[in-house]
């Protein structure tokens, strides 16, 4: 599961922010020294400034964002039964993976699907749709847990967070980059930085944004297979597997297009798109475990 579109979405306006900021503050003119060469040391501590920035940003206040997008409430004290086992359920595991027991909820959806989030493996949020509780079996349910449990136990948060804050940062570097040769050699520019310069930068800064998360998303996916052999350690290869049909019969579509990349599973784009596919096909994922199954003693 990945918590990497959120990052997309909050990065694109957090960087446009940041970029913003440090524009009024001046650390912007500094990269167009004596009005000609780009000053490359600058350059790459703005672009590391505004890369990891961003990312670390959508990563603290990914726990507080989720929750509103979704409606997902926290449990704090279970008030049935399904409250009481889910809750018992995340405390066994959490004790199992050694981390704190992450903040528990359940979102408003009849679809089944589930997600975690946090800032780091011991300051977490794992949601499930009330759909997931009423339409799978206790098992099921609990290798899906047991797939979000080891998607923060592996802290695949701050994992995403470290690869997208990388990729950001080039993205930022080689966009200016471009806009600073179209400036000069292309429109013959020869003072400080004309409007082809900005209209260049912000051109090539969503082009390759959208190229560089193809980088992100093959991180993401890979995540994906291990949490879910996570899943089937906690609750067996079996109710992994089942959890895993029983979603591909109707891929999630519940989770808001920003937290798509949360979920257990989301629906499998085709052909060249795929490579912006932040999960793996279902198909895939099955036919992984089940080899894992039979390897085993």
């Amino acid at each position: 599961m990945k918590r990497i579109f959120l990052f997309l979405v909050t990065n694109i306006a957090i960087m446009l922010v940041l970029s913003i900021t440090l524009r009024l503050l001046g650390v912007d003119s500094i990269l167009a020294e004596n009005g000609s060469d780009l000053n490359i040391q600058a350059l790459v501590i703005f672009s590391g400034v505004i890369g990891f920035g961003g990312s670390f940003i959508s990563l603290f206040i990914s726990k507080w964002m989720a929750k509103r997008m979704t409606g997902a409430i926290v449990i704090k004290q279970p008030k049935n039964n399904t409250e009481q086992w889910l809750l018992s359920t995340v405390v066994q595991q959490a004790n199992i993976v050694g981390i704190k027991t992450p903040e528990i909820a359940i979102f408003p959806s009849a679809e089944m699907n589930a997600f975690a989030t946090g800032a780091s493996k011991n300051n977490a949020l794992v949601a499930v749709s009330q759909g997931l509780l009423d339409n799978m079996s206790k098992g099921e349910a609990e290798a899906v847990i047991g797939h979000e449990m080891s998607h923060v136990a592996n802290g695949d948060m701050v994992t995403l967070t470290l690869i997208q804050g990388v990729v950001n940062t080039f993205v930022v570097f080689l966009s200016r980059i471009v806009g600073h040769i179209v400036d000069r050699v292309v429109l013959k520019n020869e003072r400080g930085h004309g409007i082809g310069y900005f209209v260049t930068v912000l051109i090539a800064q969503v082009v390759l944004s959208v190229l560089a998360s193809v980088i992100v998303m093959y991180f993401s996916r890979k995540r994906e297979f291990i949490a879910d052999t996570g899943g089937a350690d906690l609750a067996g290869h079996g109710n992994m597997i089942n959890a895993l049909k029983r979603l591909a019969q109707k891929e999630p579509e519940a989770l808001p297009e920003q937290l798509a990349a949360f979920g257990i599973g989301e629906k499998a784009k085709k052909g060249f798109s795929h490579l912006w596919n932040s999960h793996p096909p279902i198909e895939d994922r099955i036919s992984a475990l089940e080899a894992r199954a039979m390897s085993r003693p």
